[in-house]
């Protein structure tokens, strides 16, 4: 696929948010009109792995709404969050004010943040959750992150596991309980998936307007190869059974408040953190 296809879809993708974004404010999923309480969205590993953040200059990439972004100012960081959708980062400064929170948002596609952001201006890289299946480059994906630290800095990539997405979204009405897959697991050269996103992954009215939605499966040896390829140091990788939401009617409430399968246990999210 060239590289105009791929901006091609970018752009489809980016129309899509624009138009599910009314929709996920409004949603009991994000409750932003409630306590927004930014840090459960982060398992307690994640806090483990990205230590200290007092006076660190942090970006978030593919923020959407900053839901997480705000995680981190109230942690004493200088947060930044990025995002290509422009009701995204409209939404996200007004949930930023009312949270009275200083945060900085940015409309920019991820592959032009060094650009709207500049060279070696942080101390950590931050993406999560949901992003890198909207990149169909990932190559191009690490060098930004690579030009975006400063020396020493990190990379923390919290996301799906590719075997959750190979699983595909919770089974449609009428179907059974079983965990089928549905897609392949390895299934990144394959070009994009093309999916109806008429509902998003949150409660509330269908989107209304752009509803094509495209997604790249990246396996896990795909980020580390990508990142390591431009001189990136992964440092710990670690496999999670646990989702901030019940995916499936038969997960169980944990500890933590997120939820897991019954056994057998697989993994459904992955941590990783490198340096530069």
């Amino acid at each position: 696929m060239t590289t105009d296809e791929h901006e091609r879809l970018m752009r489809a993708n980016q129309a899509n948010w624009d138009a599910r974004t009314p929709v996920h404010v409004a949603s009991r999923f994000y409750g932003i009109d409630q306590r927004l309480d930014p840090a459960r969205w982060f398992a307690s590993f994640e806090w483990e792995d990205l230590g200290e953040l007092a006076g660190r200059d942090v970006v978030h990439l593919q923020c959407h709404l900053g839901t997480e972004t705000l995680a981190f100012a109230e942690r004493g960081a200088r947060a930044v969050g990025l995002d290509f959708s422009a009701a995204s980062v409209a939404a996200a400064r007004d949930v930023a004010a009312r949270a009275g929170l200083d945060v900085t948002y940015v409309r920019a596609n991820v592959y032009d943040a060094v650009t709207a952001l500049g060279e070696g201006r942080f101390d950590l890289v931050y993406t999560g959750k949901g992003a890198l299946c909207y990149l169909p480059d990932l190559a191009r994906w690490a060098d930004v992150v690579a030009r975006l630290l400063r020396p020493g800095g990190r990379l923390y990539v919290v996301e799906f596991h590719p075997l959750l997405n190979a699983l595909g979204p919770k089974p449609a009405q009428g179907e059974g309980p079983e965990l089928l897959l549905r897609h392949d697991y390895l299934g990144g050269a394959d070009g994009a998936v093309h999916r109806d996103a008429r509902y998003t992954y949150t409660d509330g009215p269908a989107v209304e307007g752009a509803v094509d939605s495209y997604e790249w499966m990246h396996g896990m040896g795909d980020v580390v190869n990508a990142l390591t390829d431009v001189g990136l140091t992964v440092r710990r990788l670690r496999e999670s059974e646990e989702l901030p939401w019940q995916r499936w009617p038969r997960m169980v409430r944990t500890p933590s408040g997120w939820w897991r399968l019954p056994e057998p246990r697989i993994p459904l999210l992955y941590g990783l953190l490198a340096t530069r």
